[in-house]
C-alpha cells in the first residue's frame, strides 16, 4: 500500500473538497418540522447506525408500513422493533453508547431524511399499543432524542439509479446459495432455500 495516499487532517480534506455551501451548512435543525412529520408518514424503510464504546460500528435496516416510527413530540421518535436473527448488534451497541444515525426512504425519492441523535432502549410504555401491526405489540422500541435533523440531496440516489428497475440487473446467486456457501450450516441447500424464501418469512415477519 505504499502508493496509497492517505488523507490525515481537516484541513487537507477541505483543501481537497471545498468549503461546506451555506446552504448545506445552515440546513440542519433541532427539531421536527411539518415536512419532516410528512415524510416519517410516508416512509416504510430507514437505516440505524450505531457504534459501541470502542467505535465498532453497525447499520441496521428497520422496516413496517409506512409511518412505522411514532412521533412521540418535536424532539422524541421512537422505532419498533420486530423479530429478526436476534443478534442485537445495534441494541447492544446502543446500551455502550447512545449515539445513533437514522436515514429514512421513501421508494422513488432520491432524497433522504437523516436524523442524528441518543437512543434510549425501551420494552413497554403506552405507546406500544400506537405500534401494533397485524395484532402484534413491539417487544421493544428504541426512542430517539433528536439532537440533528436535515433532507439529504439525490444525488448518491440519481448516480446510483437506485429506484430505475432497468439498472438493477441482479445476477447474483439466491440468499440460501450464499449462506450456504459462505457461513457453516447443516441443511441442504434445498432446505435453506425453503427456509429463506418468501413464504416462509411471511410466517415470521411479526410472530416470533
Amino acid at each position: 500500500m505504499a502508493d496509497h495516499v492517505e488523507v490525515t487532517s481537516e484541513d487537507e480534506l477541505r483543501e481537497l473538497l471545498g468549503e461546506i455551501v451555506p446552504r448545506a451548512r445552515d440546513k440542519e435543525r433541532t427539531r421536527l418540522h411539518e415536512r419532516d412529520r410528512e415524510w416519517l408518514a410516508a416512509s416504510p424503510f430507514c437505516l440505524v447506525a450505531t457504534s459501541d464504546a470502542e467505535g465498532n460500528c453497525d447499520v441496521s435496516p428497520k422496516g413496517d408500513p409506512a409511518g412505522f416510527t411514532l412521533v412521540l413530540d418535536d424532539t422524541t421518535i421512537a422505532v419498533p422493533e420486530r423479530p429478526g436473527n436476534r443478534r442485537a448488534d445495534g441494541f447492544r451497541n446502543m446500551l455502550a453508547n447512545p449515539h445513533v444515525g437514522l436515514i429514512y426512504l421513501i421508494p422513488g425519492r432520491n432524497e433522504t431524511l437523516r436524523i442524528n441523535g441518543r437512543a434510549r432502549i425501551l420494552r413497554d410504555a403506552p405507546f406500544f399499543d400506537d405500534l401494533v401491526v397485524k395484532g402484534h405489540r413491539p417487544q421493544l422500541a428504541v426512542v430517539v432524542e433528536i439532537e440533528q435533523i436535515f433532507f439529504h440531496c439525490a444525488k448518491a440516489f440519481m448516480r446510483s439509479a437506485l429506484w430505475k428497475p432497468e439498472t438493477w440487473g441482479d445476477t447474483l446467486p439466491s440468499h440460501a446459495r450464499l449462506v450456504r456457501e459462505t457461513q457453516p450450516v447443516k441443511e441442504t441447500l434445498d432446505e435453506l432455500e425453503t427456509y429463506y424464501s418468501e413464504a416462509s418469512y411471511s410466517k415470521k415477519l411479526y410472530a416470533r
